[in-house]
């Protein structure tokens, strides 16, 4: 095994989300807030064709999370899961992903919404939403199918307003 592994930031993600206790769980209850995704000029070639796709899938690093854990309590969970069931930032790793709604390129700047990402956040990657690669028939969800819809929604904006 390959003993260290380094990521260069190629862009940092910016939003209104600057208290991490009070960020939405998930993109899904974030609808509408808008964000921008700066990436560094040197990689703007790369951006080249990506606005011809609605949504992207943003990889970033977990640069508030302070810790690691190997069992964590979710925000939708009664008790402690193994951190690989969940979407904790609390990883040994802290890499993060949301799918996010691409609304514009400008130069090198992404304008996006449905953001649940904290300000200023170091950006590793963008990768295309692409359908019929990224849908799925017949899922299963885990611990997470015990949680009704309303009290996720309640839960996962964490007493957002948009």
């Amino acid at each position: 095994m390959q003993e260290k592994i380094v990521f260069k930031p190629i862009g940092v993600i910016n939003s209104p989300h600057t208290d991490l206790c009070r960020i939405p769980a998930q993109p899904v209850y974030c609808e509408g807030i808008e964000g921008t995704v700066s990436v560094d000029p040197e990689y703007s070639q790369g951006l080249e064709d990506l606005d011809a796709f609605s949504h992207i899938h943003i990889f970033y690093f977990f640069h508030q999370s302070k810790k690691t854990c190997l069992r964590f309590k979710p925000y939708l969970g009664e008790s402690e899961k193994g951190i690989f069931s969940v979407r904790a930032p609390h990883r040994p790793n802290k890499l993060g992903m949301s799918l996010v709604r691409l609304d514009r390129i400008a130069e090198n700047v992404l304008y996006i919404r449905d953001v649940d990402i904290l300000d200023g956040t170091p950006l590793l990657d963008i990768k295309p939403y692409i359908q019929r690669f990224d849908w799925r028939e017949n899922v299963r969800s885990g611990w997470q199918e015990e949680v009704s819809d309303d009290d996720a929604v309640r839960r996962g904006r964490r007493g957002y307003d948009a």
